[in-house]
C-alpha cells in the first residue's frame, strides 16, 4: 500500500507543524522552516509535505470527504449515528436553518484545515523559487504541482464558503491580514483557474512517481472550475445566467483529457472503491494514503471513520451517514431499464419486486444484500445504530472490510489507506455531457452518458450472494436516441450524476450549481419528515443555505475585514 510520492520523503519526520493562533497566519514552525531548507532534496520534501496536507483533515474538520457537507446536506443521506444529538453540528447541517457562524468544529475547523494546506503550498512555493533550474531541474514542474494543489484547496473552500480570501506565496503576513473576502464571484474563480492554467502549461503528461499531478489532471480540474463558473450567480446565490463561453471551455478541456487515451472507465464501478484496484485507469488525481510504510500508524484517512456499521461485530462504531429512502427510491428503474423520473418517490421502493440500477448495491447497505463485496456476511438491520430515527440503510462506498489490508482501527474509530479520488474519468465524461446539453447539443451527450450506464449495467460481478443469486433485480439500459431532447437530456444528466456519485458528497454542490437546491431539498424534506420526524423543523432558505457561513472567529480575527455571507 506504499505510494511513491509519500515514500519519497516522509516530511512529517523532518518538519514539526503546529497550529498558530489563527489559520490565516499558519506557517510550518517546527524544527525547520522553509528558510532553513536550501538543498533541492530538502525543498522537494516541502513539496511532498504540500501533497500530504491535502489529506490532513480530520473527522470534525474534513477537507476531502464531503459526506457531511455534500451528502447529508442533500437528499442522498441522513446524518445517522446515535440520534440527533450525536455530533450535533452535522444535525445542524442537515436542518440547514440551525447552522451558525460560531460552530467550532466542522464549519470553523474545515476552514482552518484548508488554509493550513494552502499555507503549506505557499511555503513550498517560496522555497522552490529560491533555486534556479540549474540547481533544481524540476523547478517548473514542482511550481506547477504546488499551484495545482493550492487551487484544489481554494476550489474546495469556494464550494463550501463562496466568499473567500485568496492570496499567493508573495503575500507577507501583513498582506494576508489585509486580504479581504470581497472578491467578486468571477474574480475568485479566475484566480483559482489561473493556478490550474499554470499547471497545465508546466506539468508533464505523465509523472514517474504515482500520486503527482500531471497535465491531464490540471485540465480536468480546470474544466470543473469552468463548469461551476458557467452557472453565474448573483450576490444572493441565485443562478442568473449560464455562460456559453465557459461551457465551450469545459468541452475543449475535457476533450483533451479524453483524447489523451490515458484514462478509461474501469470495467466495474467497484474498482473505484477498493484498495486492490486504486490508481487504476479511471483515477485522474487521488490523495494517496499508506499503511505498513515503516511509520507507527501509517498515513491513514480518518475523515469517514464515523461511517461504519455500528452493530456489525467487526466494526463496533459509529453508524453515521445513513442512505436516505429517497436515494434508494431514485435507483429504481422501469421496464425499459431507465429511471422512474416522475414517480420514483411516490412510495418506498419494494426491492423484492422492483428493478433497480446496479449502483444501488455499490452504495447502500441493505438487509440481506452483499455488503462491500463480502458475500459471506450479508448486511443486517441489526447493524444499524438508530433505525427508529434514521431507518435501516447505511453507507458503503468509502468503507473497507475489517479484513482488508488497508483497514486500521484506532480506538473506536476506523481509518483506511485506500486512496481518495478527487478526479475520475466518469466525472470528465459527465462534465462534457453537461456542457453539450446546456449548449443545445444533446446528441453529443448521449454516448457519453450511455458509457456510464453501460458500465453500471456491467458492474454486478461482485454483488452475487454465496448461492450465486442477487439480492436485487437489476435492469439498467442505455438511453435511446428517440425522445432525447435537450430538456430530457438534462434531466437524465442530473440523474446520472446523482447515481454515479451517490454518497460521495457531490450531490449538494450539483444542486447549488444548477440553481435548484431550494426546490429540490424542500420537496425532499416535505416528503421525508412524514417518516423521519427529526426533519420536522428543517428548511432550506434560498440566498443563505447554499453556502456555509464565514466562521465568526475569522471575522473577529480580521477585525471585521471579512464580510459574512448573506443570511447569517
Amino acid at each position: 500500500m506504499k505510494k511513491n510520492i509519500l515514500s519519497t520523503i516522509f516530511i512529517s519526520g523532518v518538519l514539526a507543524f503546529s497550529s498558530c493562533e489563527n489559520a490565516l497566519d499558519y506557517t510550518p514552525t517546527g524544527v525547520l522552516s522553509s528558510s532553513d531548507l536550501t538543498s533541492p532534496t530538502a525543498i522537494d520534501g516541502l513539496v511532498t509535505a504540500a501533497y500530504a496536507a491535502i489529506g490532513n483533515g480530520d473527522m470534525i474538520g474534513p477537507i476531502y470527504s464531503m459526506w457531511a457537507y455534500g451528502s447529508v446536506r442533500s437528499d442522498d443521506s441522513y446524518k445517522g449515528g446515535g440520534g440527533t444529538g450525536d455530533v450535533g453540528e452535522v444535525d445542524a447541517l442537515e436542518h440547514y436553518n440551525l447552522v451558525t457562524p460560531t460552530m467550532g468544529s466542522f464549519v470553523t475547523r474545515t476552514w482552518q484545515n484548508l488554509f493550513k494546506s494552502i499555507s503549506r503550498c505557499n511555503v513550498a512555493l517560496r522555497a522552490v523559487n529560491t533555486l534556479n533550474e540549474t540547481t533544481f531541474p524540476n523547478k517548473k514542474i514542482r511550481l506547477a504541482e504546488l499551484r495545482f494543489l493550492r487551487a484544489h484547496s481554494y476550489f474546495t473552500m469556494k464550494l463550501l464558503y463562496k466568499n473567500i480570501p485568496i492570496f499567493d506565496e508573495t503575500a507577507t503576513e501583513a498582506d494576508i491580514l489585509k486580504t479581504s473576502n470581497n472578491l467578486s464571484n468571477e474574480e475568485s474563480w479566475n484566480k483559482i483557474a489561473a493556478d490550474f492554467q499554470f499547471a497545465i502549461d508546466n506539468l508533464p503528461t505523465s509523472q514517474t512517481e504515482i500520486g503527482r499531478a500531471n497535465k491531464w489532471a490540471a485540465q480536468a480540474y480546470l474544466a470543473k472550475v469552468r463548469l461551476y463558473q458557467a452557472y453565474e450567480q448573483d450576490n444572493q446565490h441565485k443562478v442568473i445566467n449560464i455562460n456559453k463561453g465557459r461551457l465551450q471551455e469545459v468541452i475543449t478541456l475535457t476533450q483533451a483529457v479524453i483524447a489523451s487515451g490515458k484514462y478509461s472507465l474501469s470495467k466495474d464501478i467497484a474498482d473505484n472503491f477498493l484498495p486492490e484496484t486504486e490508481n487504476g485507469p479511471e483515477s485522474i488525481f487521488a490523495i494517496q494514503f499508506t499503511i505498513n510504510d515503516g511509520t507507527t500508524a501509517g498515513r491513514m484517512s480518518y475523515e469517514d471513520g464515523l461511517n461504519y456499521p455500528h452493530g456489525a461485530p467487526q466494526y463496533g462504531c459509529c453508524g453515521f451517514h445513513a442512505g436516505s429512502q429517497n436515494l434508494v427510491n431514485a435507483h429504481t428503474t422501469n421496464e425499459n431499464g431507465l429511471p422512474n423520473f416522475d414517480t420514483f418517490n411516490d412510495k418506498p421502493a419494494d426491492l423484492t419486486t422492483q428493478t433497480v440500477d446496479a449502483r444501488l448495491d455499490h452504495t447502500v447497505g441493505i438487509d440481506g444484500h452483499v455488503y462491500k463485496y463480502d458475500n459471506t456476511r450479508l448486511f443486517s438491520n441489526s447493524w444499524v445504530r438508530d433505525p427508529g430515527v434514521y431507518g435501516n440503510f447505511h453507507t458503503m462506498r468509502f468503507q473497507q472490510l475489517a479484513t482488508s489490508g488497508s483497514y486500521f482501527k484506532l480506538g473506536p474509530f476506523m481509518g483506511t489507506a485506500k486512496n481518495y479520488d478527487i478526479l475520475r474519468y466518469d466525472d470528465v465524461l459527465l462534465m462534457q455531457a453537461e456542457a453539450y446539453i446546456q449548449l443545445g447539443q444533446p446528441a453529443n451527450a448521449l454516448p457519453l452518458i450511455n458509457q456510464i450506464r453501460e458500465r453500471a449495467a456491467a458492474s454486478t460481478g461482485r454483488l452475487k450472494k454465496l448461492d450465486g443469486t442477487f439480492a436485487s433485480k437489476y435492469n439498467v439500459k442505455p438511453y435511446p436516441a428517440t425522445g432525447w431532447t435537450q430538456e430530457f437530456a438534462f434531466k437524465a444528466l442530473q440523474w446520472e450524476r446523482r447515481l454515479e456519485f451517490a454518497t460521495e458528497g457531490s450531490r449538494f454542490f450539483d444542486l447549488v450549481r444548477w440553481g435548484i437546491a431550494e426546490q429540490t431539498l424542500n420537496a425532499y424534506i416535505a416528503k421525508e419528515k412524514i417518516s423521519r420526524t427529526f426533519l420536522a423543523t428543517a428548511k432550506f432558505t434560498a440566498g443563505r443555505d447554499e453556502y456555509l457561513p464565514i466562521p465568526q472567529a475569522e471575522i473577529t480575527f480580521t477585525n471585521g475585514l471579512y464580510k459574512q455571507n448573506p443570511g447569517y
